[in-house]
């Protein structure tokens, strides 16, 4: 059983910034590969971006590609999502998820462990 905790979801304005963490428990952390989605209000859950387990290689959904940047700290069990130029499409609440399989997955469906979410306001 893994657990995630997310942190640092917030209200910013329309081309600020905002630093996501993702914590997790356990000792395997570097084997996994670590997603982040989000999920708007009457939405289905979004694909936002991945890193591999310790090699670090990432992906990103079109949407936020050049202005997200997804990071991990084995050391600290830590995932992390840089978003810059952040807009008002990108309000909603961000997930961190768990893939203990292989490769990037976007599909959530393909994620085993799920943290609770943060709220990402972005105001016009």
């Amino acid at each position: 059983q893994v657990q995630l905790v997310e942190s640092g979801g917030g209200l910013v304005q329309a081309g600020g910034s905002l630093r996501l963490s993702c914590t997790a428990s356990g000792p395997t952390f570097s084997m996994y590969q670590m997603g982040w989605f989000r999920q708007a209000p009457g939405k289905e859950r979004e694909f936002v971006a991945v890193i591999r387990r310790s090699v670090g290689d990432t992906y990103y959904a079109d949407s936020v590609k050049g202005r997200f940047t997804i990071s991990r700290d084995n050391a600290k069990n830590t995932v992390y999502l840089q978003m810059n130029s952040l807009k008002p499409e990108d309000t909603a609440v961000y997930y961190c998820a768990v893939d203990v399989g292989l490769g990037l997955p976007t599909n959530p469906y393909e994620y085993d462990y799920w943290g609770q979410g943060t709220q990402v306001t972005v105001s016009s």
